[in-house]
């Protein structure tokens, strides 16, 4: 009975984290337009400027660094202020039209 709750518990909690992650890709597509001058419009990165490549990554990665580069937890003074105006809604939406990108 213990191994049947835990499972339980496990998966509904799985269903808050999905249901959290997701977000409008459509809406964080027009947010993303600001990034891709530095990261490139597929996500591509630029390897001479050291932009890095966003396309391929796993949405909770991107989202925890957007996250740390607003709160100061990662520095970069140019991530910090491209992150300032972000509410969690538009780190969801940015999140979701990064994972898209391939």
């Amino acid at each position: 009975m213990k191994k049947t709750t835990a499972i339980a518990a496990a998966l509904a909690l799985l269903g808050v984290c999905v249901a959290h992650a997701a977000g409008d890709a459509a809406a964080g597509q027009k947010k993303y337009s600001v990034c891709a001058g530095c990261h490139g419009p597929t996500g591509a990165g630029n390897e001479v400027l050291k932009y890095p490549k966003l396309a391929g990554l796993e949405a909770a990665y991107v989202r925890e660094q957007l996250r740390a580069y607003q709160s100061g937890a990662r520095v970069n003074a140019t991530m910090k202020a491209m992150t300032a105006g972000l509410n969690d809604k538009d780190i969801d939406n940015l999140t979701a039209y990064i994972v898209t990108l391939k």
